[in-house]
């Protein structure tokens, strides 16, 4: 069946949501078996070492950017009026969101991505950081902090269009971009292999990078058979995850979209993977020391998020696929500040590690 009869069948709202379910799906199930989390990675990048977490993200990024690149080059998709490229860029807003999110992925062990993926599988503490960092990205874009937001994305912004892609800023030909992928990719794949990394983690990594790809190829084909407008988007947790809070908290009737199926199915994609492979246990916090700590971090990944367009998976990797200048700063701004954290906080001692016991609904 096609995406048109899919269409005509269930109306474009409930087509919309079933992708989103789909693809959600997919990114819990390899984000689940390879571990993929941007904070693992920088920390153990940071401490001199590219090792399997640094060999997971880097084979993530390179697969989103180059699948992305390649269904670009080839007419499959046109990605030149999504919002990253089209709307007017906040230069300040990249670079202090970036911070202030990489600094509370150290604070809560882990990107908001990640959160999603571990609560899944019985961690308390992630499902707790991570209903925070909905609120607290809800508050952010409409509530009581989105005049501190608009203020600090004000603060420098781009409206020329051509700065807004790295590739046409640099003024390079057509075609560099599906290179750079292709040699991002290599570069991933040798690591991966001189770190070892076993079959399923390679799976998983490829396949979370495939899943972004999927993202934008699925929106891209709703909005080219559509009656009404529908954004051009593919995966990040900071929008969707205020956007499902609110689906809970508000009157029937509001507005069904690819964000909303996609929480509910990483959800149900991690929680699937983690059972068959016997990893469900329930995770509490330490103490009511390193509860505050996920809190504040949770917060400032719900505010750094906002702030800076996306979280590590929806600036980070998305937005990166695109060569977004505004993504690419983002990405830097939380690796700087995933780094400095985790210099003053975690380098001397780790501190507030989760316990955990294993669940008997496990086969």
């Amino acid at each position: 069946m096609s995406l048109i009869q899919i269409m005509e069948t269930l109306g474009e709202e409930w087509t919309s949501i079933l992708g989103g379910v789909i693809i959600g799906i997919a990114f819990g199930v390899f984000a689940q078996r390879s571990k993929f989390c941007l904070r693992s990675a920088v920390v153990e990048f940071a401490r001199g070492k590219i090792g399997k977490k640094t060999s997971v993200w880097l084979l993530t990024f390179s697969m989103a950017v180059f699948g992305t690149q390649l269904m670009w080059s080839t007419g499959v998709i046109d990605l030149t009026e999504v919002r990253q490229l089209s709307n007017t860029g906040s230069i300040s807003g990249a670079l202090l969101g970036g911070l202030m999110f990489g600094v509370g992925m150290i604070l809560a062990r882990g990107c908001s991505s990640r959160l999603l993926v571990l609560s899944a599988n019985g961690n308390l503490r992630a499902l707790t950081s991570g209903l925070i960092f909905a609120v607290a990205a809800q508050a952010t874009l409409h509530g009581f902090l989105s005049p501190v937001r608009n203020y600090l994305a004000g603060l420098w912004t781009v409206s020329d269009t051509t700065l807004l892609n790295l590739l046409s800023m640099f003024n390079l030909p057509d075609g560099s971009g599906l290179f750079l992928g292709a040699a991002f990719l290599a570069g991933a794949i040798f690591f991966a292999a001189y770190n070892k990394l076993s079959p399923i983690v390679w799976i998983g990594a490829l396949g979370v990078g495939a899943v972004v790809v999927a993202g934008w190829v699925f929106t891209y084909s709703m909005a080219q058979n559509s009656f009404n407008i529908i954004a051009v988007k593919s995966m990040t947790f900071t929008g969707p995850s205020a956007d499902t809070l609110m689906l809970f908290l508000s009157p029937p009737g509001s507005i069904m979209k690819f964000d909303v199926g996609l929480v509910p199915g990483v959800f149900l994609g991690s929680f699937l993977a983690a059972y068959f492979a016997k990893e469900l246990k329930i995770v509490g916090f330490t103490s009511g020391l390193c509860m505050r700590r996920y809190i504040l971090g949770a917060t400032f990944m719900g505010f750094g998020g906002m702030l800076a367009g996306g979280c590590a998976v929806g600036a980070g990797v998305t937005g990166g696929s695109l060569f977004a200048l505004t993504a690419w700063l983002a990405l830097c701004g939380m690796w700087a500040g995933a780094a400095i954290a985790d210099r003053l906080i975690d380098r001397e001692q780790e501190t507030c590690v989760a316990t955990g016991v294993s669940s008997p609904a496990a086969p």
